[in-house]
């Protein structure tokens, strides 16, 4: 009996270093451009027409009229989408990024209203949308972090 343990925990842990492999050597590519896909899907939705949360964040930046706004902010996520699919460019997607995450949290500051039904516990729909971008946005730092380490 224990050397059927034994036999067993061999077994898993020896699939369980595959994994680890795969992981170490596709997890930050797919990571990328599934962050690339999802930004250039998401940013395509804008210009095309469709409503989304990010006309939140058009009424929060007080450049242009909210109409022309969204048309930036949804060129500007495919711009995103599309550095991020493209390794040598990753460096510009954090770029656009960064300079997109302070109109983000300044949502947060300008509309709570529109972004919590209940501060700062129960975000609304909307302020969900833009939580998510938060987190897409360190999900991205990952992504700059692994550059170096990355298999082309």
């Amino acid at each position: 009996m224990p050397e059927q343990r034994s036999d067993l925990r061999n077994r898993l842990t020896s699939i369980d270093a595959r994994v680890i492999r795969w992981l170490e050597r596709y997890g930050h590519r797919l990571h990328r451009v599934s962050l690339g896909a999802l930004f250039v899907w998401l940013g395509l939705l804008k210009p095309l027409g469709h409503k989304t949360a990010t006309s939140l964040l058009a009424h929060t930046v007080y450049w242009g009229s909210p109409e022309t706004m969204v048309q930036i902010l949804g060129w500007w996520e495919i711009a995103i989408g599309l550095s991020m699919l493209y390794r040598p460019t990753v460096r510009l997607a954090l770029a656009l990024l960064l300079l997109r995450i302070p109109g983000t949290l300044l949502a947060f500051v300008l509309l709570p209203d529109v972004t919590f039904v209940s501060f700062p516990f129960v975000p609304t729909p909307e302020g969900q949308y833009l939580i998510k971008d938060v987190v897409l946005f360190f999900a991205a730092m990952a992504i700059g972090g692994s550059l170096r380490h990355e298999h082309a």
